[in-house]
């Protein structure tokens, strides 16, 4: 028997699978692809919150090796506005989602977790003790909980039957990575001409002779789409297809907008696309999943693990859904500025002040998101930074996933939850606070001075003390 089945072993799958084998969770893993994608060389972004999540678990020199860093300004419906002065991190990371999948699922792997491929989870059967998962072969799995982490079209959500509001697609757009025949300089000067009058369309050069290829289709055909598709939207729009040829991937997506009403029903969850669907516009939607699975890992690990207070689990949800709700309304919010031309030139200026501009990149990048822990400093429920430390940085502290108090008093113990949570007493700790408790996932539960309120928040987020 496992403790976790993960269904899917995209980004959000693989990631809570090295969340959870972090704390000795028994989790398989399962892919109905036989193999990793890896016929295509589809760019996505990290941005900073997923880079500090990485950061936190010793991965970010590795992606760093494989991408191409970028301005974080112009992240908000590609509206050019450099980021303001001051800002924390001011870079995202361009990189090729094979290989962020093939990073991340060695990482899960190297950790312990058990990933099969080439099977395909068609039914499941929950019970106060586990869930009963049926493959496609016949053969039956037992665990006590499983996730769906299985993308737009999951099974897993579909089988367990929970709603998925939201609205429908009113439009398509095509997305993919060609070569191109028309000489760049024809290329640009007739790309520019078309944005003038349709934000929507995009034709960037990626490097090599490949150019990223964004156009509207007023007509969509059958998926998956196909270059013939794209030649056409091209000549409709643009009056010429460039002479596109050699993909490297294609796709099609609508602006459907869908939020599942819970992520959880009893032991079956849901995490990352699953969840959730929306446009691309402005790269979130790897980074939500991603960050949906921090969120999750430590919080699952725990309930198995045996010391997770009631209530915890159920902070997944409570957190994660009114995130998600956020990503929905601004990625549609940046289609609607694509054509809606006054009030993207009145949005154009209003980023001309560094708080709206600064808000935001703080939308898309995460880094402004803030969870409802109760009353306390501004800190408490927001994430925390790379700060400096006697003895090196914050974030190489975290690698293995426990909870954590920075104390500048150097007076305060984790008493009876040293087993699961670590001290740091450093009185030169870069901190506008005297101490403070950390989570797992990097977020803030409390800050003060108080070792009586600090037992307090310590019970509320790690259980009962050992012993």
């Amino acid at each position: 028997m496992f403790d976790v089945i993960i269904a899917g072993c995209g980004p959000t799958g693989a990631m809570l699978a090295a969340e959870l084998r972090l704390h000795d969770v028994r989790v398989l893993v399962l892919d109905k692809e036989p193999e990793p994608a890896s016929s295509f060389v589809r760019v996505v972004s990290l941005h900073v919150r997923s880079l500090e999540l990485m950061a936190m678990r010793g991965l970010l020199d590795r992606l760093l090796e494989h991408g191409r860093q970028r301005p974080v300004g112009g992240v908000f419906a590609a509206i050019p506005k450099p980021a303001p002065e001051g800002l924390e991190s001011a870079y995202l990371l361009g990189i090729p989602q094979p290989v962020v999948d093939r990073l991340l699922g060695d990482h899960a792997a190297d950790l312990g977790a058990e990933v099969r491929r080439g099977a395909t989870v068609t039914g499941f059967d929950q019970d106060d003790d586990g869930v009963t998962v049926e493959l496609a072969d016949g053969e039956h799995l037992r665990t006590r909980y499983l996730v769906g982490c299985d993308g737009a079209r999951s099974t897993v959500r579909k089988l367990l039957g929970v709603g998925f509001p939201g609205e429908p697609s009113r439009m398509f757009t095509l997305m993919g990575e060609l070569e191109a025949g028309a000489p760049p300089e024809e290329v640009s000067a007739k790309v520019a001409e078309v944005r003038e009058t349709n934000k929507a369309f995009d034709f960037r050069p990626f490097g090599q002779g490949i150019y990223r290829v964004v156009v509207p289709e007023s007509d969509p055909g059958a998926e998956p789409p196909t270059i013939e598709d794209f030649r056409r939207a091209l000549d409709t729009l643009a009056g010429t297809d460039f002479g596109v040829h050699s993909p490297r991937w294609l796709s099609r997506f609508g602006d459907a907008t869908r939020l599942v009403e819970q992520y959880r029903v009893g032991r079956v969850l849901l995490a990352g696309d699953a969840a959730h669907i929306h446009p691309p516009a402005g790269g979130q939607g790897l980074n939500l999943g991603v960050q949906d699975a921090v969120n999750l890992g430590w919080k699952l690990a725990a309930r198995i693990r045996g010391w997770a207070p009631e209530t915890l689990l159920d902070t997944y949800h409570a957190e994660r859904h009114p995130v998600a709700g956020d990503v929905l309304a601004n990625t549609r919010a940046q289609v609607e500025l694509h054509s809606a031309g006054a009030v993207r030139a009145l949005l154009t200026e209003l980023m001309d002040f560094p708080e709206v501009n600064r808000y935001l990149i703080e939308k898309i990048t995460a880094t402004g998101v803030r969870y409802d822990f109760g009353a306390g400093p501004d800190l408490v429920g927001r994430r925390l930074r790379d700060v400096e430390l006697k003895q090196g940085k914050l974030f190489d502290r975290l690698h293995r996933g426990r909870g954590l108090v920075l104390d500048r008093t150097e007076r305060l113990t984790a008493g009876g939850w040293a087993d699961r949570v670590d001290v740091i007493a450093d009185p030169t700790a870069a901190l506008d606070v005297p101490a403070l408790l950390l989570r797992p996932d990097g977020y803030v539960a409390w800050a003060g001075d108080r070792q009586d309120e600090l037992d307090v928040h310590l019970a509320r987020w790690f259980g009962e003390p050992a012993g």
